[in-house]
Protein backbone atom coordinates (compact mmCIF):
# COMPACT_ATOMS: atom_id res chain seq x y z
CA UNK A 1 0.00 0.00 0.00
CA UNK A 2 1.37 3.39 -1.02
CA UNK A 3 1.65 6.25 1.52
CA UNK A 4 1.55 9.95 0.85
CA UNK A 5 2.62 13.01 2.91
CA UNK A 6 0.47 16.15 3.23
CA UNK A 7 1.96 19.27 1.63
CA UNK A 8 1.60 21.05 5.00
CA UNK A 9 4.19 18.68 6.44
CA UNK A 10 6.93 19.53 3.90
CA UNK A 11 8.58 22.39 5.88
CA UNK A 12 8.86 20.26 9.00
CA UNK A 13 10.09 17.29 6.96
CA UNK A 14 12.75 19.40 5.24
CA UNK A 15 14.04 20.65 8.59
CA UNK A 16 14.23 17.11 9.89
CA UNK A 17 16.16 15.90 6.83
CA UNK A 18 18.64 18.77 7.11
CA UNK A 19 19.18 17.92 10.76
CA UNK A 20 19.83 14.27 9.98
CA UNK A 21 22.14 14.87 7.00
CA UNK A 22 25.31 15.46 9.07
CA UNK A 23 24.60 12.30 11.05
CA UNK A 24 24.36 10.26 7.85
CA UNK A 25 27.61 11.71 6.54
CA UNK A 26 29.32 11.02 9.87
CA UNK A 27 28.05 7.42 9.81
CA UNK A 28 29.60 6.84 6.37
CA UNK A 29 32.96 8.23 7.46
CA UNK A 30 33.12 6.31 10.75
CA UNK A 31 32.08 2.79 9.63
CA UNK A 32 33.29 0.14 12.05
CA UNK A 33 32.66 -3.45 13.07
CA UNK A 34 29.06 -3.66 14.40
CA UNK A 35 29.03 -4.03 18.19
CA UNK A 36 25.45 -3.57 19.36
CA UNK A 37 22.33 -5.18 17.96
CA UNK A 38 21.27 -1.84 16.47
CA UNK A 39 24.59 -1.52 14.68
CA UNK A 40 24.44 -5.11 13.44
CA UNK A 41 21.18 -4.35 11.68
CA UNK A 42 22.97 -1.78 9.52
CA UNK A 43 25.63 -3.74 7.60
CA UNK A 44 28.11 -6.61 7.84
CA UNK A 45 30.44 -5.03 5.28
CA UNK A 46 33.10 -3.99 7.86
CA UNK A 47 33.37 -7.61 8.99
CA UNK A 48 33.58 -8.85 5.40
CA UNK A 49 36.24 -6.29 4.46
CA UNK A 50 38.44 -7.46 7.33
CA UNK A 51 37.98 -11.17 6.72
CA UNK A 52 37.69 -11.52 2.95
CA UNK A 53 41.35 -10.92 1.96
CA UNK A 54 42.32 -14.11 3.82
CA UNK A 55 39.65 -16.27 2.14
CA UNK A 56 40.90 -18.23 -0.87
CA UNK A 57 39.60 -20.56 -3.55
CA UNK A 58 41.25 -23.99 -3.80
CA UNK A 59 41.48 -25.83 -7.11
CA UNK A 60 42.83 -29.38 -6.89
CA UNK A 61 43.41 -31.94 -9.65
CA UNK A 62 45.09 -35.25 -10.31
CA UNK A 63 46.60 -36.78 -13.41
CA UNK A 64 46.84 -40.56 -13.20
CA UNK A 65 49.70 -42.25 -15.02
CA UNK A 66 47.58 -45.35 -15.62
CA UNK A 67 44.30 -45.28 -17.58
CA UNK A 68 41.01 -46.56 -16.24
CA UNK A 69 39.41 -49.77 -17.40
CA UNK A 70 39.64 -49.66 -21.22
CA UNK A 71 35.97 -50.66 -21.46
CA UNK A 72 35.11 -47.20 -20.12
CA UNK A 73 36.73 -45.67 -23.21
CA UNK A 74 34.15 -47.41 -25.41
CA UNK A 75 31.25 -44.96 -26.02
CA UNK A 76 28.76 -47.84 -26.53
CA UNK A 77 29.74 -49.35 -23.15
CA UNK A 78 29.41 -45.95 -21.47
CA UNK A 79 26.00 -45.39 -23.06
CA UNK A 80 24.53 -48.63 -21.75
CA UNK A 81 26.14 -48.43 -18.34
CA UNK A 82 25.22 -44.84 -17.58
CA UNK A 83 28.55 -43.00 -17.89
CA UNK A 84 27.85 -39.44 -18.98
CA UNK A 85 31.23 -38.99 -20.62
CA UNK A 86 32.33 -36.42 -18.05
CA UNK A 87 35.58 -36.67 -16.12
CA UNK A 88 35.49 -39.76 -13.94
CA UNK A 89 37.06 -39.98 -10.47
CA UNK A 90 40.52 -41.39 -10.93
CA UNK A 91 40.53 -40.45 -14.62
CA UNK A 92 43.18 -38.38 -16.35
CA UNK A 93 41.64 -35.08 -15.23
CA UNK A 94 39.89 -35.64 -11.89
CA UNK A 95 39.19 -32.27 -10.27
CA UNK A 96 37.97 -30.79 -7.00
CA UNK A 97 36.84 -27.29 -6.04
CA UNK A 98 36.72 -25.81 -2.57
CA UNK A 99 37.68 -22.90 -0.36
CA UNK A 100 40.35 -22.19 2.23
CA UNK A 101 41.72 -19.67 4.74
CA UNK A 102 45.15 -18.09 5.04
CA UNK A 103 46.30 -18.59 8.64
CA UNK A 104 49.96 -17.57 8.38
CA UNK A 105 51.63 -14.70 6.51
CA UNK A 106 54.14 -17.13 5.00
CA UNK A 107 51.33 -18.67 2.93
CA UNK A 108 49.83 -21.47 5.06
CA UNK A 109 46.26 -22.26 4.01
CA UNK A 110 43.75 -24.45 5.86
CA UNK A 111 41.11 -26.33 3.89
CA UNK A 112 39.14 -29.58 4.13
CA UNK A 113 40.85 -32.92 3.65
CA UNK A 114 38.07 -34.04 1.32
CA UNK A 115 38.77 -31.07 -0.98
CA UNK A 116 42.30 -32.33 -1.77
CA UNK A 117 41.78 -36.05 -1.08
CA UNK A 118 43.62 -38.09 -3.71
CA UNK A 119 44.75 -34.94 -5.52
CA UNK A 120 48.33 -34.13 -6.49
CA UNK A 121 48.19 -30.65 -8.04
CA UNK A 122 46.76 -27.70 -6.12
CA UNK A 123 46.25 -24.05 -7.06
CA UNK A 124 45.07 -21.32 -4.72
CA UNK A 125 43.37 -18.10 -5.88
CA UNK A 126 43.26 -15.06 -3.58
CA UNK A 127 40.44 -12.56 -3.39
CA UNK A 128 42.58 -10.06 -5.35
CA UNK A 129 42.68 -12.55 -8.29
CA UNK A 130 46.32 -13.61 -7.76
CA UNK A 131 46.94 -17.34 -8.21
CA UNK A 132 49.66 -19.50 -6.66
CA UNK A 133 50.79 -23.09 -6.95
CA UNK A 134 50.60 -24.83 -3.58
CA UNK A 135 52.07 -27.93 -1.95
CA UNK A 136 50.14 -30.18 0.43
CA UNK A 137 51.96 -29.90 3.76
CA UNK A 138 49.70 -32.03 5.94
CA UNK A 139 46.63 -34.19 5.47
CA UNK A 140 44.56 -35.13 8.52
CA UNK A 141 41.71 -37.37 7.48
CA UNK A 142 40.56 -37.88 11.07
CA UNK A 143 39.51 -34.23 11.38
CA UNK A 144 38.82 -33.68 7.65
CA UNK A 145 41.45 -30.92 7.59
CA UNK A 146 44.49 -30.25 5.42
CA UNK A 147 47.20 -27.58 5.35
CA UNK A 148 48.64 -26.16 2.12
CA UNK A 149 51.69 -23.94 1.56
CA UNK A 150 51.84 -21.40 -1.27
CA UNK A 151 55.04 -21.97 -3.27
CA UNK A 152 55.85 -18.29 -3.73
CA UNK A 153 55.08 -14.89 -2.25
CA UNK A 154 55.06 -13.63 1.32
CA UNK A 155 53.32 -11.25 3.70
CA UNK A 156 49.90 -12.64 2.86
CA UNK A 157 46.73 -11.39 4.61
CA UNK A 158 45.83 -13.59 7.57
CA UNK A 159 42.55 -14.23 9.36
CA UNK A 160 42.56 -14.06 13.16
CA UNK A 161 41.57 -17.25 14.96
CA UNK A 162 38.85 -17.06 17.60
CA UNK A 163 37.85 -19.44 20.38
CA UNK A 164 35.18 -21.96 19.37
CA UNK A 165 34.53 -22.84 23.03
CA UNK A 166 33.42 -19.25 23.67
CA UNK A 167 30.63 -19.13 21.08
CA UNK A 168 27.00 -19.57 22.05
CA UNK A 169 23.80 -20.59 20.33
CA UNK A 170 22.28 -17.48 18.75
CA UNK A 171 25.59 -15.76 17.96
CA UNK A 172 25.59 -14.25 14.46
CA UNK A 173 28.09 -15.67 11.99
CA UNK A 174 29.12 -15.35 8.33
CA UNK A 175 29.96 -18.29 6.06
CA UNK A 176 32.50 -17.39 3.38
CA UNK A 177 33.74 -19.33 0.38
CA UNK A 178 33.17 -20.17 -3.27
CA UNK A 179 29.81 -21.99 -3.53
CA UNK A 180 29.17 -23.78 -6.82
CA UNK A 181 32.31 -22.12 -8.20
CA UNK A 182 30.51 -18.81 -8.80
CA UNK A 183 33.15 -16.77 -6.95
CA UNK A 184 33.66 -15.62 -3.39
CA UNK A 185 30.35 -15.27 -1.60
CA UNK A 186 29.21 -14.37 1.91
CA UNK A 187 26.10 -15.67 3.66
CA UNK A 188 24.81 -14.71 7.09
CA UNK A 189 23.10 -16.67 9.84
CA UNK A 190 23.36 -17.67 13.47
CA UNK A 191 24.93 -20.49 15.45
CA UNK A 192 22.11 -23.03 15.62
CA UNK A 193 23.86 -25.47 17.95
CA UNK A 194 27.27 -26.26 19.38
CA UNK A 195 28.87 -29.63 20.09
CA UNK A 196 26.92 -31.46 17.39
CA UNK A 197 28.13 -35.07 17.25
CA UNK A 198 27.36 -38.27 15.29
CA UNK A 199 27.41 -36.37 11.99
CA UNK A 200 29.57 -39.04 10.36
CA UNK A 201 31.96 -36.60 8.66
CA UNK A 202 35.16 -37.30 10.62
CA UNK A 203 36.46 -39.28 13.57
CA UNK A 204 36.43 -36.13 15.70
CA UNK A 205 32.71 -35.56 15.17
CA UNK A 206 32.23 -32.35 17.15
CA UNK A 207 30.70 -29.57 15.05
CA UNK A 208 29.24 -26.10 15.12
CA UNK A 209 25.83 -26.06 13.44
CA UNK A 210 24.71 -22.95 11.57
CA UNK A 211 21.87 -21.85 9.34
CA UNK A 212 24.19 -19.62 7.28
CA UNK A 213 23.91 -21.04 3.75
CA UNK A 214 26.71 -23.52 2.99
CA UNK A 215 26.78 -25.10 -0.47
CA UNK A 216 29.15 -27.27 -2.56
CA UNK A 217 32.37 -25.28 -3.00
CA UNK A 218 32.06 -23.71 0.46
CA UNK A 219 33.99 -26.64 1.94
CA UNK A 220 37.17 -25.40 3.59
CA UNK A 221 35.97 -21.82 3.87
CA UNK A 222 35.71 -20.02 7.21
CA UNK A 223 32.79 -19.53 9.57
CA UNK A 224 33.41 -16.01 10.87
CA UNK A 225 32.18 -14.21 13.98
CA UNK A 226 31.27 -10.52 14.25
CA UNK A 227 34.88 -9.63 15.12
CA UNK A 228 36.06 -11.03 11.75
CA UNK A 229 37.68 -14.00 13.51
CA UNK A 230 37.45 -17.54 12.23
CA UNK A 231 35.55 -19.79 14.60
CA UNK A 232 35.25 -22.80 12.31
CA UNK A 233 35.90 -24.40 8.92
CA UNK A 234 32.78 -25.10 6.85
CA UNK A 235 32.76 -28.83 6.26
CA UNK A 236 29.35 -30.40 5.59
CA UNK A 237 25.65 -29.82 5.08
CA UNK A 238 22.52 -31.84 5.72
CA UNK A 239 20.62 -31.87 2.46
CA UNK A 240 18.59 -34.19 0.26
CA UNK A 241 18.95 -31.97 -2.80
CA UNK A 242 22.64 -31.06 -2.56
CA UNK A 243 21.85 -27.42 -1.79
CA UNK A 244 21.63 -25.56 1.50
CA UNK A 245 18.51 -26.14 3.60
CA UNK A 246 19.78 -24.23 6.62
CA UNK A 247 21.65 -27.07 8.32
CA UNK A 248 25.40 -26.67 7.91
CA UNK A 249 28.31 -27.91 10.01
CA UNK A 250 31.70 -26.37 10.71
CA UNK A 251 34.79 -27.86 12.35
CA UNK A 252 35.59 -25.84 15.51
CA UNK A 253 38.61 -23.57 15.18
CA UNK A 254 40.16 -25.08 18.32
CA UNK A 255 40.55 -28.30 16.33
CA UNK A 256 42.02 -26.30 13.44
CA UNK A 257 44.63 -24.81 15.77
CA UNK A 258 46.08 -28.24 16.61
CA UNK A 259 46.41 -29.14 12.92
CA UNK A 260 48.02 -25.79 12.06
CA UNK A 261 50.46 -26.14 14.96
CA UNK A 262 51.51 -29.57 13.67
CA UNK A 263 52.07 -28.16 10.18
CA UNK A 264 54.14 -25.25 11.51
CA UNK A 265 56.34 -27.66 13.46
CA UNK A 266 57.14 -29.54 10.27
CA UNK A 267 55.06 -32.61 11.05
CA UNK A 268 53.44 -34.68 8.34
CA UNK A 269 50.74 -35.84 10.74
CA UNK A 270 49.05 -34.54 13.87
CA UNK A 271 50.26 -35.99 17.17
CA UNK A 272 47.45 -36.10 19.71
CA UNK A 273 47.06 -37.39 23.25
CA UNK A 274 46.30 -41.11 23.42
CA UNK A 275 43.76 -42.45 25.90
CA UNK A 276 43.96 -46.16 25.08
CA UNK A 277 40.34 -47.05 25.80
CA UNK A 278 37.36 -48.22 23.77
CA UNK A 279 34.33 -46.05 24.49
CA UNK A 280 30.59 -46.49 24.04
CA UNK A 281 27.56 -44.25 24.23
CA UNK A 282 25.52 -44.34 27.42
CA UNK A 283 22.09 -45.55 26.35
CA UNK A 284 18.87 -44.93 28.24
CA UNK A 285 18.89 -48.54 29.45
CA UNK A 286 22.46 -48.22 30.74
CA UNK A 287 21.60 -44.92 32.43
CA UNK A 288 18.59 -46.50 34.16
CA UNK A 289 20.65 -49.50 35.27
CA UNK A 290 23.33 -47.24 36.78
CA UNK A 291 20.82 -44.89 38.36
CA UNK A 292 21.71 -41.89 36.18
CA UNK A 293 19.14 -39.15 35.70
CA UNK A 294 20.00 -38.89 31.99
CA UNK A 295 22.05 -40.82 29.39
CA UNK A 296 25.28 -38.85 29.08
CA UNK A 297 29.00 -39.45 29.32
CA UNK A 298 31.34 -41.97 27.68
CA UNK A 299 31.30 -45.58 28.89
CA UNK A 300 34.69 -47.33 29.12
CA UNK A 301 34.11 -50.64 27.30
CA UNK A 302 37.71 -51.87 27.14
CA UNK A 303 41.29 -50.80 27.90
CA UNK A 304 44.64 -51.26 26.16
CA UNK A 305 47.30 -52.74 28.42
CA UNK A 306 49.76 -50.07 29.54
CA UNK A 307 47.69 -47.20 28.19
CA UNK A 308 47.29 -43.83 29.97
CA UNK A 309 43.69 -44.77 30.81
CA UNK A 310 44.78 -48.01 32.48
CA UNK A 311 47.64 -46.24 34.29
CA UNK A 312 45.12 -43.71 35.62
CA UNK A 313 43.17 -46.53 37.26
CA UNK A 314 40.18 -46.55 34.94
CA UNK A 315 38.15 -49.74 34.75
CA UNK A 316 35.67 -51.29 32.37
CA UNK A 317 32.22 -49.92 33.14
CA UNK A 318 33.45 -46.50 34.28
CA UNK A 319 31.62 -43.51 32.84
CA UNK A 320 33.71 -40.46 31.98
CA UNK A 321 31.63 -37.37 32.70
CA UNK A 322 34.09 -34.45 32.38
CA UNK A 323 37.61 -33.44 31.32
CA UNK A 324 39.21 -30.50 33.10
CA UNK A 325 35.77 -29.43 34.29
CA UNK A 326 34.19 -29.49 30.81
CA UNK A 327 31.20 -31.87 30.66
CA UNK A 328 31.32 -34.90 28.35
CA UNK A 329 28.05 -35.96 26.71
CA UNK A 330 29.30 -38.77 24.46
CA UNK A 331 32.47 -40.43 23.09
CA UNK A 332 32.69 -37.92 20.22
CA UNK A 333 32.70 -35.04 22.67
CA UNK A 334 35.43 -36.78 24.69
CA UNK A 335 37.48 -37.28 21.52
CA UNK A 336 37.29 -33.57 20.76
CA UNK A 337 38.04 -32.36 24.28
CA UNK A 338 40.90 -34.80 24.78
CA UNK A 339 42.24 -34.57 21.22
CA UNK A 340 42.70 -30.80 21.38
CA UNK A 341 44.79 -30.95 24.56
CA UNK A 342 48.51 -30.19 24.10
CA UNK A 343 50.93 -33.03 24.70
CA UNK A 344 52.71 -33.05 28.04
CA UNK A 345 51.32 -32.80 31.55
CA UNK A 346 47.98 -34.28 32.54
CA UNK A 347 44.24 -33.78 32.13
CA UNK A 348 41.78 -34.21 34.99
CA UNK A 349 39.10 -36.85 34.28
CA UNK A 350 35.88 -37.03 36.27
CA UNK A 351 34.72 -40.65 36.36
CA UNK A 352 31.52 -42.16 37.73
CA UNK A 353 32.01 -45.62 39.24
CA UNK A 354 29.38 -47.41 41.31
CA UNK A 355 27.49 -44.19 41.88
CA UNK A 356 30.59 -42.40 43.21
CA UNK A 357 32.50 -39.63 41.48
CA UNK A 358 36.25 -40.15 41.11
CA UNK A 359 38.72 -37.56 39.75
CA UNK A 360 41.93 -38.92 38.28
CA UNK A 361 44.80 -37.40 36.25
CA UNK A 362 45.53 -38.87 32.80
CA UNK A 363 48.90 -38.40 31.11
CA UNK A 364 48.84 -36.40 27.86
CA UNK A 365 51.18 -38.51 25.77
CA UNK A 366 51.04 -39.63 22.14
CA UNK A 367 50.42 -43.23 21.14
CA UNK A 368 53.63 -45.32 20.97
CA UNK A 369 54.72 -47.02 17.78
CA UNK A 370 55.49 -50.41 19.30
CA UNK A 371 56.03 -52.69 17.51
CA UNK A 372 57.70 -50.69 14.70
CA UNK A 373 55.75 -50.44 11.43
CA UNK A 374 58.12 -52.63 9.39
CA UNK A 375 56.36 -51.91 6.05
CA UNK A 376 56.23 -54.75 3.53
CA UNK A 377 54.87 -54.62 -0.03
CA UNK A 378 53.25 -57.97 -0.82
CA UNK A 379 54.24 -59.50 -4.16
CA UNK A 380 53.52 -62.76 -5.92
CA UNK A 381 50.19 -64.26 -6.90
CA UNK A 382 48.13 -63.84 -3.73
CA UNK A 383 45.01 -61.62 -3.37
CA UNK A 384 47.21 -59.22 -1.35
CA UNK A 385 49.64 -58.57 -4.20
CA UNK A 386 50.18 -54.81 -4.55
CA UNK A 387 49.25 -53.99 -0.94
CA UNK A 388 51.71 -52.39 1.47
CA UNK A 389 51.14 -53.54 5.05
CA UNK A 390 52.47 -52.34 8.41
CA UNK A 391 52.42 -53.72 11.94
CA UNK A 392 49.55 -52.78 14.23
CA UNK A 393 50.62 -50.51 17.10
CA UNK A 394 48.79 -47.91 19.21
CA UNK A 395 50.05 -45.16 16.86
CA UNK A 396 48.86 -47.04 13.77
CA UNK A 397 45.54 -47.81 15.47
CA UNK A 398 45.06 -44.08 16.14
CA UNK A 399 45.97 -43.18 12.56
CA UNK A 400 43.54 -45.65 10.97
CA UNK A 401 40.80 -45.55 13.64
CA UNK A 402 41.25 -49.16 14.71
CA UNK A 403 39.94 -50.38 18.07
CA UNK A 404 43.17 -51.88 19.37
CA UNK A 405 41.64 -52.92 22.69
CA UNK A 406 39.70 -55.64 20.89
CA UNK A 407 42.26 -56.28 18.12
CA UNK A 408 45.78 -56.41 19.62
CA UNK A 409 47.71 -57.64 16.55
CA UNK A 410 47.59 -57.95 12.77
CA UNK A 411 48.97 -56.56 9.51
CA UNK A 412 47.36 -53.23 8.61
CA UNK A 413 46.87 -52.27 4.96
CA UNK A 414 48.57 -48.88 4.59
CA UNK A 415 48.42 -48.55 0.80
CA UNK A 416 46.93 -50.31 -2.21
CA UNK A 417 48.56 -49.95 -5.62
CA UNK A 418 46.19 -48.91 -8.41
CA UNK A 419 45.44 -51.75 -10.81
CA UNK A 420 46.88 -54.40 -8.49
CA UNK A 421 45.29 -57.67 -7.43
CA UNK A 422 44.71 -56.19 -3.98
CA UNK A 423 42.76 -53.35 -5.58
CA UNK A 424 40.75 -55.78 -7.69
CA UNK A 425 39.58 -57.68 -4.59
CA UNK A 426 38.62 -54.32 -2.97
CA UNK A 427 41.23 -54.33 -0.22
CA UNK A 428 41.12 -50.95 1.57
CA UNK A 429 43.45 -48.80 3.63
CA UNK A 430 42.90 -49.55 7.30
CA UNK A 431 41.92 -53.18 6.76
CA UNK A 432 43.60 -55.47 9.30
CA UNK A 433 44.61 -58.90 8.00
CA UNK A 434 44.27 -61.35 10.90
CA UNK A 435 44.29 -64.74 9.17
CA UNK A 436 45.27 -66.28 5.82
CA UNK A 437 44.19 -69.89 5.25
CA UNK A 438 45.13 -71.59 8.54
CA UNK A 439 47.84 -69.09 9.50
CA UNK A 440 47.22 -66.44 12.15
CA UNK A 441 48.69 -63.09 11.09
CA UNK A 442 50.32 -61.02 13.85
CA UNK A 443 52.99 -59.10 11.89
CA UNK A 444 53.81 -57.98 8.37
CA UNK A 445 56.37 -60.79 8.09
CA UNK A 446 53.69 -63.33 8.94
CA UNK A 447 51.63 -62.12 5.99
CA UNK A 448 54.63 -62.01 3.67
CA UNK A 449 55.46 -65.63 4.55
CA UNK A 450 51.83 -66.79 4.30
CA UNK A 451 51.51 -65.38 0.76
CA UNK A 452 54.87 -66.62 -0.51
CA UNK A 453 53.80 -70.18 -1.23
CA UNK A 454 53.22 -69.86 -4.96
CA UNK A 455 49.92 -69.84 -6.82
CA UNK A 456 46.88 -71.34 -5.07
CA UNK A 457 43.41 -71.94 -6.41
CA UNK A 458 41.65 -70.65 -3.30
CA UNK A 459 42.59 -68.29 -0.46
CA UNK A 460 40.62 -68.14 2.78
CA UNK A 461 41.22 -64.79 4.43
CA UNK A 462 39.91 -63.05 7.56
CA UNK A 463 40.02 -59.24 7.65
CA UNK A 464 38.85 -56.78 10.28
CA UNK A 465 37.23 -53.69 8.76
CA UNK A 466 35.46 -51.03 10.80
CA UNK A 467 35.32 -53.30 13.85
CA UNK A 468 33.75 -56.21 11.96
CA UNK A 469 35.56 -59.39 10.91
CA UNK A 470 34.98 -60.37 7.28
CA UNK A 471 35.85 -63.92 6.20
CA UNK A 472 36.05 -64.60 2.48
CA UNK A 473 37.27 -67.22 0.07
CA UNK A 474 39.09 -65.65 -2.87
CA UNK A 475 40.30 -67.19 -6.09
CA UNK A 476 44.05 -67.37 -6.78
Amino acid sequence: MRQFTSSRAWPALAVALLALAPLGLHAQQERAVPQTRTEQLLSYSPVVKRAQPAVVNVYASRTDPKPNNPLLDDPIFRRFFGDSGQDRPGGPSAQSLGSGVLVDASGLVVTNYHVIEGMTDVKVALSDKREFEATIVLRDQRTDLAVLKLKSGSNFPVMDLGDSDAIEVGDMVLAMGNPFGVGQTVTQGIVSAVARTQIGVSDYGFFIQTDAAINPGNSGGPLVDMNARMIGINSAIYSKSGGSVGIGFAIPVNTVKTVVAAAKSGGKMVRRPWLGASLQHVSRDIADTLGLDRPSGALVADLVDGSPAEEAGMKRGDIITAIDGQPIDDPEGLGYRFGTKPLGGTASFAVLRGGKKIVTPVRLTSAPEKPPRDPVKIKGNSPFSGATVINLSPAVAEEFSIEMATLPAGAVVADVEDGSTAADVSLQKGDVVIQVNDTKISTTRDLEKATDGGRRRLWKVAISRGGQVITSVLGG
